[in-house]
């Protein structure tokens, strides 16, 4: 074999080896951070907390940016996956990121009073008030804070960033 394509072959090999690499990078990039992430800064937005303590998570915090026109779309806009119940729709929140699932809340009416995802306001740093609206009755200003959390009614169990 000639020394010229046996040149050609290792640059081949070294250029497959590069472009395998790039793909695993963009593929499984253990640092990746998902679409907002964190709360919003200053009033870039609505920054939402929901807690997930109840199911064994944690609390994610994230930013809806710009100024949603109700707290639902806040929490649409944030990330979160939503799931109303079949009654009700979009009106009252049964389920976020698939949380309490089919099994445990089949989301056809409200829930209980003892296991539903209240709703949560405050300033930026401020303490969370309970919400007297629902979601899509509300609009939050850029620079405050939306709170969920399962249970009986309860704030979210991490103070408003």
């Amino acid at each position: 074999m000639s020394s010229r394509l046996m040149r050609r072959r290792r640059h081949i090999g070294t250029a497959l080896a590069s472009i395998a690499l790039a793909v695993a990078l963009l593929v499984a990039d253990p640092v990746a951070e998902p679409a907002h992430a964190a709360g919003c800064v200053g009033e870039s937005g609505v920054t939402v907390v929901v807690d997930f303590t109840a199911f064994g998570g944690g609390v994610e915090i994230r930013c809806a940016p710009g100024d949603p026109a109700t707290g639902l779309q806040a929490l649409q806009d944030a990330g979160f996956q939503i799931t109303g119940t079949q009654r009700w729709g979009l009106a009252f929140v049964c389920r976020i990121d698939g949380l309490p699932t089919p099994a445990v809340e089949p989301c056809v009416t409200t829930p209980p009073a003892s296991a539903y995802w209240s709703y949560w306001h405050a300033p930026a740093g401020g303490t969370w008030s309970y919400s007297t609206l629902g979601a899509i009755s509300h609009d939050p200003a850029p620079g405050t804070v939306e709170g969920w959390a399962f249970g009986a009614g309860s704030p979210p169990s991490t103070p408003a960033p």
